[in-house]
């Protein structure tokens, strides 16, 4: 039986618009991810700003090698290649 939990996960804010693109842009590649709002989750804003290094939203964690900042397309469609998602 194969694994359906998001590998993913999505760190955003309400009312970002780059937050929204990048979930379009998930969703557009195929790519399951779950999705954790800062502003109601004390414990992720800590591990995205003190453990990550990050200050901005939002914050796409593949896995502990690869995460980014940002709307960042071309990192979505490499996640989507790596994983064999169609991009």
């Amino acid at each position: 039986m194969e694994n359906t939990a998001p590998a993913i996960t999505l760190y955003s804010k309400p009312a970002c618009v780059q937050c929204t693109m990048t979930k379009k842009a998930l969703d557009k590649a195929g790519l399951a991810y779950q999705e954790v709002d800062l502003t109601q989750n004390p414990a992720a804003l800590e591990y995205v700003t003190e453990e990550l290094g990050y200050s901005m939203a939002p914050v796409v964690v593949v896995d502990d090698h690869s995460h980014w900042a940002g709307f960042q397309p071309q990192k979505i469609s490499d996640a989507a290649a790596a994983v064999g998602a169609t991009a």
